[in-house]
C-alpha cells in the first residue's frame, strides 16, 4: 500500500488541513477544487481511513486525520529542506526569497530600499515582498523571513534585532489648540486617538511609575504612514516610531504631546525559522540586512 501512495496527494491533504478549506488549497496549487477533492478521496481509499469530515459548511480532521497530518507535515518539511539543500549545492546566489514585513516607514522605505540594493548585488535573486500585517506563521504562510516590531517569544524562530525603535506620542499643533493638551496618559480617553495594532498604550514617568490606557481609536489602521498623515491633518493623537515622522517634527507639523511621560523603545527584528535549512541566498540576505541596519 505504501508504495502506491502518491506524494502529491499527501501534499494536497496537508495543505487542505493547514488552510481548512478545499477552495483555498486548490487556488494555492492552481488546480480545480474537484481535483484536490479527488486527491483526498483517493488517499483515504488507499489508506483505508477517513481523514476529513466534510459538510457544506465545515471541514474537520478525524482523529486519524489529525495524527496523519501532524506526521506528514513534519515529514514534508524535511523533504523540502532536503530538496533545497541539494539544489543549493552551488556557489551562485540565486532563487526566490519570500519576505513578510510590517508596513510604514520601516518596511516601505528602509526594508524595501535595502531589498532593492540586495538585488543589485545578486541579480539572480528574486524577492517576493509582502506587507500584509496579520500575524503570520513562517511555516504555514510559506515565508522565508519576516520583519517584526516587538518582543518575539516563539522558540521556533530566531529573531535578530536590527534596531531599537524610539516611540513617541504626537499630535498637530492645530489639534492641541482645538482640543487641548492632555495632562496625563489617562486623559487620552477624552481625546481623539488614532491607533494601529497596539491599542493599549503604556507610559512611564521619570520616577518609573507606569500608566496604561486602553483606547478604541477614532481611526484604526495598521499602517503607520496613514496614522502620521491623519495626525498631521489634525485628526488626533498618534503613537508611532519617531523615525516615521522626523520631517514633520522638524517642520513642526507634529509635536510631542507629553514631556514627563515616555514610552519604552521597541525591538525591530528579522525572523527566520530555527530548524529549517537556509539556502545561500537566504543566509546572504539575512547577513546583508543585519549589516545594512547596523550602519
Amino acid at each position: 500500500m505504501v508504495n502506491d501512495i502518491n506524494l502529491a496527494d499527501v501534499r494536497s491533504f496537508v495543505l487542505i488541513a493547514q488552510l481548512g478549506n478545499f477552495t483555498k488549497a486548490a487556488e494555492t496549487l492552481d488546480v480545480s477544487r474537484s481535483h484536490v477533492s479527488r486527491q483526498v478521496s483517493n488517499l483515504e481509499k488507499q489508506i483505508g481511513a477517513t481523514l476529513l469530515i466534510r459538510t457544506t459548511r465545515t471541514l474537520n480532521l478525524t482523529s486519524a486525520g489529525e495524527r496523519f497530518y501532524q506526521q506528514c507535515q513534519q515529514a514534508l518539511v524535511q523533504i523540502d529542506q532536503a530538496l533545497l539543500g541539494v539544489s543549493d549545492d552551488i556557489d551562485v546566489i540565486q532563487g526566490e526569497i519570500r519576505v513578510n514585513c510590517v508596513g510604514g516607514y520601516l518596511g516601505e522605505e528602509m526594508v524595501a530600499q535595502y531589498a532593492s540594493e540586495f538585488m543589485q548585488l545578486y541579480p539572480d535573486v528574486t524577492i517576493n515582498l509582502d506587507f500584509s500585517s496579520h500575524r503570520i506563521d513562517l511555516i504555514s504562510d510559506d515565508f522565508d523571513v519576516a520583519f517584526r516590531m516587538g518582543t518575539i517569544d516563539d522558540a521556533g524562530f530566531v529573531a535578530r534585532k536590527l534596531l531599537d525603535v524610539e516611540m513617541g506620542t504626537f499630535a498637530s499643533p492645530n489639534y492641541l489648540e482645538k482640543y487641548g493638551v492632555p495632562d496625563s496618559p489617562k486623559s487620552l480617553n477624552q481625546h481623539r486617538c488614532l491607533t494601529g495594532s497596539v491599542r493599549k498604550w503604556t507610559f512611564y514617568n521619570s520616577a518609573n511609575h507606569e500608566a496604561e490606557v486602553s483606547l478604541k481609536g477614532h481611526l484604526q489602521c495598521k499602517n503607520g504612514r496613514v496614522l502620521m498623515q491623519s495626525a498631521v491633518s489634525g485628526n488626533g493623537i498618534i503613537r508611532v516610531p519617531r523615525l516615521y515622522c522626523l520631517a514633520e517634527l522638524e517642520q513642526e507639523k507634529l509635536v510631542d504631546v507629553f514631556e514627563g511621560w515616555n514610552i519604552p523603545s521597541v525591538d525591530f527584528s528579522i525572523l527566520y525559522h530555527q530548524d529549517r535549512y537556509r539556502p545561500k541566498r537566504l543566509q546572504a540576505f539575512i547577513q546583508f540586512m543585519v549589516e545594512r541596519f547596523s550602519n
